[in-house]
C-alpha cells in the first residue's frame, strides 16, 4: 500500500505555526511509511510573522506573507481538519475539538502561537488593535489606517521588538500617504529592545528620536478608551490617541490546556530538550506555545520557532518509528533584522548593529526565500512557479468520490432497462417504473412511506466530513419528494483491520452522521459494517409524506427553475485532492456540503413549486434534463447566472475537471449552449455534484420571493437559472444561453 495511505500510526499536527509548516513539507518530500497525518487549524491561512512590519509598511501585500496551510497540508498527503483545538488529554492521547467529536492520536505536536499580554484591561478588546491573532491584525490594519485623521495620534504599546518595527512602519506607511502622524511608543521596562544587545537598543533608541517618535520608559496602560488610553502614574495620566496598536509580550492562549499538561508561570507547556511535553509521552510543542526552562534566554521569537522546525521533524519521525530523538540548542545570538520602514533595517548579530537599505534588502530576500517553501499556491490561487507541482511529486490522479463516483446515467439506465417487468403491484406509488428521487409505497394500513438509499465512496480522507456530508446527502432525497426524514439506517465500510483503528474511524463517521441528523429529528437506528480497501457510506433513510409529493414531471411552461445551492463541488474536490484548491475555498466548500436541504424543501413548496429533484452526481445538466423530460417540455438555461462556488468557474477555465466529470458530458446529446455562452458556465453544467441543492419550478410571479425566502433561510447562493418553455422542434431539452433577455426576466 502507499505510504501516503497505509496508516498504523496517527500523527496529529495542531497548528500551522512556522515549526510546523516545516514539518508538513518534509512530509510532502519524504512521506513516513505507516504514518497517517492529520493538519488540525482553526483557519486555513497561517501568517509569517517576520514579515508583518513590511506589510504594515506598504512592502509586501497580505498575500505575501500568507502560508495556506490546507494545499500544503495536501501536498504531504495529510488529512485537513478545520477545527478549533479546544484540550488536550495526553494520557488518553485525544484533542478535543469544537463542533467535532475528540481526535485520537498516537503522536501529536502542538504549535498554535500566542496572544499578547493585557487584553483582559479595561478596553483593549474594544478599542486597542491588538498585534495577536497576527491574521486579525493583518486583516484589520488597513481599515483602521483608512479612518485616520491628516495628523493621527499613534500610540504604539510595547517596546519589544514587535513594538519597535511596528512603530517605524506604522510611520513610514503614514507618511507615505502624506498624514503626519505624531507617534508614541510606551514601554513597561526599563528599556526598549530589553534583552538585545546594548548596540542594538542604542541603535533603535536613536532612530526613533531621528523620527521624532516619543518613547515612554518604564510606563504601564490602564484603561484604553476611544480616544486614548490611561497610564498607571505620571503627570500626564492621559494620552490622546486615534489608534492605539497593542504590541506587548506573548500571552497563552486558551489552548493548549488539559489534564497533566505542565505549565510554566506565565501560563505556556513547559517542553524539554527534544520538544517533548515534560510527562506527556509521544506529545511535543514548538514555537511560542511552548516554554523553554532548558533555555531561559529564548524570547518568544518567530526565528526560534523556524529553526525547532528541523529537530521538530526529526524527533517526530524518531518517536514514530521507535528511534533516539535529539535535543534542540537554541541560539543565544543570532542575526537580528527589524524593518525600520523607508526600505531600511537593522541588523545585529555580535554585538554589532548595521543599519541601511543593504540590510533591508537582506531581510527581504530571507524572508521571500522561507515563504517560497511553503506557498503551493499564488495570490490567484494557481501553482506557484518553482514549488513542486503534483506531477513532479508523483501525485497521480485518483478517482473523484462522493456523488462524482456514481455509474453514468446512460449505463444505469440501459441495465435497469433489461431487467424484466416487475409484477404489479398496487403498495408502490413511485418506483422503477416511474423513477423519482425516492420511492413512495402504501402501508397495509393506508400510511404513505418514503424510502431511498444513497451511498458512495469517501470524497477526502476525513470520516467525520464524509459522515457528515453522506447523511445529508441521502436524507436530500425525501425532502426533494416534499417529505420529513424520519428513520436512518447506515452502512460503513472501513479500509482499516486493526479493530482499535476500524472503532476511530466508524466513531468518526458515525458521529458525523449523527451531526446531521440529530438537528433534523431523523433517528439513527441501525446499521451495517464490513472492512474492505476503502472508506465508503451510505444511509437507508425512510420518511413521512403530508400531502402530494412534490413530483418530477409537473413543470409548466413560464415556470422559473430554482437552484437553491451553488455548483462546483466536483472540480473542487478534485483540486483539493491535488493540493491546489486555496484553504478558504476549502473552507467555502465544507460549509455548502454539509448544509440540508430541509429550508430550501420547506420553501418549494410553500411557493408552489411545479417539480422538484436534488442536483447531485449527474450535475445540473443531467437532473434538469430529468424533470424536463418527465414533464415534456423545454427550458433555456441561464449559463451565466449559475450560482458558483468560489474559483469552481476560474479552475474549469483552467481544464480542471472531476474523473467523472466526463461521463456526464457525454450525456449531451439534446443539450444547446449557445455561441456567447462562456466555455466554464457551460462546462459547470456537467459538474457532479456531491451533496447540492434543490432544483425546482415555480410560476414566474412567485420566483423573486422564493429566492429572497431561499436567501434569506441560510441558502446564500440561490438563483433563478432558467424558465420552461415549450417542448423545443428539434427536440432539444434544453438550450443554455449567457443569461435571461428582458422579456424572460
Amino acid at each position: 500500500m502507499d505510504a501516503r495511505t497505509a496508516a498504523d500510526r496517527d500523527l496529529v499536527l495542531v497548528g500551522a505555526g512556522h515549526a510546523h509548516v516545516q514539518v508538513m513539507r518534509r512530509f510532502m518530500m519524504a512521506p513516513v511509511a505507516g504514518v497517517r497525518l492529520t493538519v488540525v487549524v482553526d483557519r486555513p491561512e497561517a501568517v509569517y510573522s517576520g514579515m508583518v512590519p513590511g506589510f504594515v509598511a506598504g512592502d509586501y501585500d497580505a498575500s505575501d506573507l500568507e502560508i495556506d496551510a490546507v494545499p500544503l497540508a495536501r501536498r504531504a498527503g495529510a488529512r485537513v481538519v478545520l477545527a478549533a483545538a479546544r484540550s488536550i488529554d495526553a494520557h488518553a492521547r485525544r484533542i478535543e475539538l469544537e463542533g467535532r467529536p475528540p481526535l485520537a492520536y498516537d503522536v501529536a505536536s502542538l504549535d498554535v502561537g500566542a496572544t499578547v499580554r493585557g487584553l483582559d484591561l479595561p478596553g483593549v478588546r474594544e478599542h486597542a488593535l491588538a498585534t495577536r491573532p497576527i491574521a486579525d491584525f493583518v486583516a484589520a490594519l488597513d481599515a483602521r489606517v483608512a479612518t485616520l485623521p491628516d495628523a493621527p495620534r499613534i500610540a504604539v504599546v510595547g517596546g519589544g521588538a514587535a513594538g519597535v518595527e511596528l512603530a517605524f512602519t506604522l510611520d513610514a506607511r503614514l507618511r507615505a500617504r502624506g498624514l503626519r502622524p505624531e507617534l508614541h511608543v510606551i514601554a513597561a521596562g526599563d528599556d526598549v529592545l530589553e534583552g538585545y544587545a546594548p548596540r542594538v537598543r542604542d541603535a533603535a533608541r536613536a532612530t526613533l528620536a531621528a523620527r521624532g517618535v516619543a518613547l515612554r520608559i518604564g510606563t504601564r496602560v490602564s484603561r484604553v478608551f476611544a480616544e486614548g488610553l490611561e497610564l498607571e502614574a505620571g503627570a500626564d495620566r492621559t494620552l490622546d490617541a486615534d489608534l492605539v496598536v497593542w504590541a506587548t509580550g506573548a500571552a497563552p492562549l486558551p489552548f493548549p490546556h488539559g489534564p497533566g499538561l505542565p505549565f510554566e508561570d506565565d501560563g505556556f507547556v513547559r517542553v524539554g530538550p527534544t520538544l517533548e511535553v515534560e510527562g506527556c509521552p509521544d506529545l511535543f510543542a514548538a514555537g511560542d506555545c511552548a516554554a523553554l526552562p532548558f533555555a531561559p534566554w529564548v524570547r518568544k521569537a518567530g526565528v526560534y520557532a523556524v529553526r525547532e522546525g528541523p529537530v521538530l521533524d526529526a524527533n517526530l519521525r524518531a518517536r514514530l518509528r521507535g528511534g533516539t530523538a535529539r535535543d534542540y540548542s537554541p541560539q543565544r545570538d543570532f542575526l537580528t533584522l527589524l524593518n525600520l520602514g523607508n526600505g531600511e533595517a537593522l541588523g545585529a548579530k555580535w554585538g554589532f548593529a548595521l543599519r541601511g537599505k543593504a540590510v533591508w534588502k537582506l531581510k527581504d530576500w530571507i524572508d521571500r526565500r522561507f515563504m517560497r517553501r511553503f506557498q503551493v499556491l499564488d495570490a490567484g490561487g494557481a501553482p506557484a512557479a518553482g514549488f513542486p507541482s503534483a506531477e513532479s511529486m508523483g501525485m497521480e490522479e485518483m478517482p473523484c468520490g462522493g456523488c462524482a463516483a456514481k455509474v453514468g446515467a446512460s449505463a444505469l439506465d440501459a441495465a435497469l432497462a433489461r431487467l424484466p417487468k416487475a409484477a404489479p403491484d398496487a403498495s408502490v406509488h413511485v418506483g422503477l417504473a416511474e423513477p423519482d428521487d425516492a420511492a413512495l409505497v402504501e402501508l397495509p394500513r393506508g400510511d404513505r412511506l418514503l424510502a431511498t438509499i444513497d451511498a458512495f465512496r469517501a470524497f477526502t480522507d476525513d470520516p467525520y466530513l464524509v459522515g457528515r456530508v453522506a447523511a445529508v446527502n441521502a436524507v436530500s432525497d425525501v425532502f426533494a419528494m416534499g417529505g420529513r426524514a424520519r428513520h436512518a439506517l447506515a452502512l460503513v465500510n472501513v479500509p482499516e483491520d486493526d479493530p482499535a483503528r476500524a472503532e476511530e474511524t466508524l466513531f468518526q463517521v458515525l458521529s458525523g452522521v449523527r451531526a446531521a441528523l440529530d438537528p433534523l429529528g431523523i433517528s439513527l437506528v441501525g446499521g451495517h459494517s464490513t472492512q474492505g480497501g476503502e472508506l465508503y457510506v451510505g444511509l437507508t433513510v425512510t420518511g413521512e409524506l403530508d400531502g402530494a409529493a412534490l413530483p418530477a414531471s409537473g413543470l409548466a411552461v413560464g415556470d422559473r427553475l430554482l437552484l437553491s445551492k451553488a455548483l462546483g463541488s466536483g472540480v473542487l474536490l478534485a483540486a483539493d485532492m491535488r493540493g491546489e484548491l486555496p484553504g478558504a475555498d476549502f473552507s467555502a466548500l465544507c460549509d455548502r456540503l454539509v448544509r440540508s436541504n430541509t429550508d430550501a424543501a420547506r420553501i418549494a413548496r410553500e411557493f408552489g413549486a411545479s417539480a422538484c429533484t436534488d442536483v447531485s452526481g449527474f450535475g445540473l445538466a443531467g437532473h434538469a434534463a430529468e424533470l424536463l423530460r418527465a414533464s415534456g417540455v423545454s427550458a433555456r438555461l441561464f449559463a451565466g447566472a449559475l450560482p458558483a462556488l468560489p474559483s469552481a468557474r476560474a479552475l474549469l477555465a483552467k481544464g480542471v475537471r472531476s474523473t467523472y466529470h466526463e461521463q456526464n458530458a457525454r450525456g449531451r446529446r439534446g443539450l444547446l449552449f449557445a455561441p456567447d455562452v462562456d466555455p466554464a458556465s457551460e462546462a459547470l453544467c456537467f459538474d457532479p455534484q456531491t451533496s447540492g441543492g434543490l432544483l425546482f419550478g415555480v410560476p414566474a410571479s412567485r420566483a423573486p420571493g422564493a429566492v429572497a425566502a431561499l436567501r434569506e433561510a441560510g441558502d446564500v447562493d440561490a438563483a433563478v437559472v432558467g424558465e420552461v418553455v415549450a417542448k423545443r422542434a428539434d427536440g432539444a431539452l434544453f438550450e443554455g444561453v449567457a443569461g435571461p433577455d428582458t422579456a424572460s426576466a
